[in-house]
């Protein structure tokens, strides 16, 4: 999976280097014997986040992209879509939505995402939000696993304690939202498949096979 993964990534011509973060010496391992380059990171870190924040402390750089290790369904596209959200030098966080399938709706482990007028996030939630009270079908957004950071913005992530909705949700990102630190998002067409469970495994390893 981590080298789908590295390899989409890799594939984009827009990005100066790519690393493989990581606490586990298998996957360093792995990753030598590709020739794919890696950094071994803490293992105290609670969320991809943090260990950004780690890299970023050693690797200088104008903006850093955390794809997640459970995304092997990343294209070179969603690289582009992330960037020109992080173009704007005021953005300190971005990240990625496409429209949710019907199957994503009320699924726990499809993330959803509403944000205002101006493309900024309001929410992310497990739960199937906007609620539709009357009946109106508004339109559903699944968020990807796809984040920009500027360096600021790492380092008072890491400064702030894990925050209540953070605890709630499991989703990192709102400790950002929860602290007031706006995070913008881009639409992109091209879904993917967060690999949480067995059954997103198969459902990954059918759509790599039928490229």
């Amino acid at each position: 999976m981590i080298g789908h993964v590295y390899q989409a990534v890799a594939a984009s011509s827009l990005l100066a280097g790519v690393i493989v973060a990581t606490d586990s010496d298998e996957i360093v391992n792995v990753c030598q014997k590709h020739g794919w380059t890696a950094r071994m990171t803490s293992a105290q870190h609670r969320s991809g986040t943090e260990r950004v924040h780690e890299v970023s402390t050693a690797v200088a750089a104008d903006v850093y992209l955390n794809v997640q290790g459970d995304e092997p369904l990343t294209r070179p596209e969603h690289i582009a879509s992330l960037l020109s959200v992080m173009e704007n030098p005021a953005v300190q966080v971005g990240t990625l939505k496409t429209p949710a399938t019907s199957s994503d709706i009320a699924n726990p482990n499809a993330v959803k995402v509403v944000t205002d007028a101006a493309g900024h996030a309001l929410y992310f939630s497990r739960a199937t939000i906007p609620f539709d009270r009357d009946g109106l079908n508004p339109p559903y957004f699944k968020h990807l696993g796809f984040y920009g950071y500027r360096k600021p913005a790492l380092d008072r992530f890491v400064s702030l304690p894990e925050s209540s909705l953070e605890k709630s949700e499991r989703l990192e990102q709102l400790r950002f939202l929860e602290n007031g630190i706006a995070i913008h998002v881009g639409e992109t067409p091209f879904d993917t498949v967060g690999v949480d469970t067995e059954e997103d495994l198969q459902r990954v390893t059918k759509v790599i096979g039928s490229r």
